[in-house]
């Protein structure tokens, strides 16, 4: 038996809004916007308009009375959002939030299951999803054991099963090398054609998308919509506008401030027939001889899966070389009585070797933004007054001043990527180890982000980046380190 997928949803919003319960601000204010069934809409707008909320609002778990304040009208197929679950698929920004069970075809399943669809339906549609999305992996292979990249395919193939007729993607192509964004644009591309779902996609880079859709909207920051209409049109005659509002437009590239010339200092830290690993004897990758210098920066590069995220949290000395050696020299180790950065206590990584883990919230620990930021410096008993500026700094070279009392886990996927660089920059370590750095960043935040590390590296830190952002590489990278 084969079941047909849902007829497609209509949305409609009528001076919608939305309050976290910490904020003084509405993230979504004063929203009007109409969606026919079938539409296929790019979302767009400055990191921090409020576009995941929106998308969260559709699908119905934006969160209860206890979590904020809503007003206005928001509808689903002429439902009320919040009664309207299962008609929408959501793609969340962390993949890991969607990751549920422990085998993929367990998880790809789960939400078929929970629709009650024959079980026969079900494993079709598992392996048909998996196979729309690239994931060529065995039904039982532990979900564990998945890339960033991976599990965001992951999570899509389990929307894509469920045959939603509203089908919502929170920047679904991130995190994903360049033939995986290809492939699951083209898999949703297909869907949609074959199923007829309304598409609503938030995607900060806009080439990726426009073939696709039929039509553009773009919030702004401060409520309501700046933009709407087809493609063609919007981009061509409000690109400049856009772009200076933080929205990628290839015609327009973002503008940063550019290194002077690179330079290398001395010798920071070496890898040595490194062999790396998540789980100790399953080598991911083996033989790696990396050397990293005073004021370069290394990019780490490569397809999904193949262990970018690993490497680079060997280097930094948070997980153990499964073969060979990560050494420091005393340029980076200082007075320590170990070269090797594994050794090290957490103390004595602060001002030698920070690392921003692929997703930010890993890394949280406060109740504020302002006091997240303080984390290091007080681990390292500065006093109040170095503490405060060293904040103050933070908070205002990366956009976050406005949301200083607000709550880490309440931020945009954008803002707490920014956060995240931020806590690591606060105690100003010699060496900055960062996982997907300009990841949910617009075109105004990354070229300022740009600009802050370029400025870093001219005064001698050093960088190891692993990212899929080629102008990221361009911008900074002085080296690369393929992995295959």
């Amino acid at each position: 038996m084969t079941l047909a997928p849902q007829a497609p949803a209509a949305v409609s919003a009528r001076g919608w809004g939305w309050r976290h319960a910490s904020r003084k601000a509405w993230a979504v204010d004063g929203l009007d916007l109409e969606i026919d069934p079938g539409e296929r809409v790019l979302l767009l707008g400055a990191s921090g308009a409020g576009k995941s909320t929106v998308m969260h609002a559709l699908a119905g778990v934006i969160g209860g009375d206890d979590e904020g304040e809503q007003k206005g009208e928001l509808l689903v197929s002429g439902q009320r959002a919040t009664s309207a679950r299962g008609i929408a698929g959501l793609v969340l920004q962390d993949p890991d939030s969607q990751v549920i069970l422990a085998r993929v075809g367990d998880d790809v399943a789960f939400g078929c299951e929970n629709l009650g669809v024959p079980r026969d339906e079900i494993w079709r549609r598992v392996a048909q999803s998996l196979d729309e999305v690239g994931l060529d992996l065995p039904l039982d292979h532990p979900t564990s054991a998945l890339s960033g990249g991976q599990k965001q395919r992951l999570a899509l193939a389990g929307v894509l099963a469920m045959r939603p007729g509203l089908i919502l993607l929170d920047e679904p192509t991130a995190n994903l090398d360049p033939e995986g964004v290809a492939e699951v644009r083209d898999a949703v591309a297909r869907v949609a054609e074959s199923t007829g779902a309304t598409l609503v996609v938030i995607e900060h880079r806009v080439e990726v998308w426009r073939d696709i859709v039929d039509r553009v909207v773009v919030l702004a920051p401060g409520g309501g919509v700046l933009a709407d209409g087809d493609p063609r049109s919007v981009l061509r005659d409000r690109g400049a506008e856009l772009s200076a509002s933080g929205v990628w437009i290839p015609e327009f590239p973002p503008r940063f401030t550019e290194r002077r010339v690179p330079s290398s200092g001395g010798r920071l830290l070496d890898a040595t027939g490194l062999g790396i690993a998540r789980v100790r004897g399953s080598r991911i990758a083996d033989g790696l001889d990396i050397g990293l210098d005073e004021g370069r920066a290394v990019a780490i590069v490569g397809p999904n899966g193949a262990g970018k995220s690993t490497l680079a949290l060997t280097l930094a000395g948070l997980l153990r070389p499964d073969a060979g050696a990560v050494s420091a020299t005393p340029a980076l180790a200082g007075p320590l009585k170990s070269a090797s950065p594994i050794a090290w206590r957490s103390k004595d990584l602060l001002t030698r070797i920070g690392t921003v883990f692929q997703d930010p919230e890993h890394q949280f620990l406060s109740s504020t933004v302002r006091d997240e930021l303080s984390v290091g410096p007080r681990a390292l008993e500065l006093g109040v007054e170095e503490v405060d500026a060293r904040v103050d700094e933070l908070l205002e070279r990366l956009r976050l001043d406005h949301l200083a009392l607000a709550n880490p886990f309440t931020l945009s996927g954008g803002e707490k990527r920014r956060l995240s660089v931020a806590t690591v920059l606060a105690t100003r370590p010699k060496l900055l180890v960062l996982d997907e750095p300009t990841f949910g960043q617009d075109s105004r935040t990354w070229s300022e982000l740009v600009s802050l590390l370029a400025g870093l590296l001219d005064e001698g830190q050093s960088i190891v980046a692993v990212t899929h952002d080629a102008d990221f590489v361009a911008a900074l990278a002085d080296d690369e380190v393929r992995l295959t």
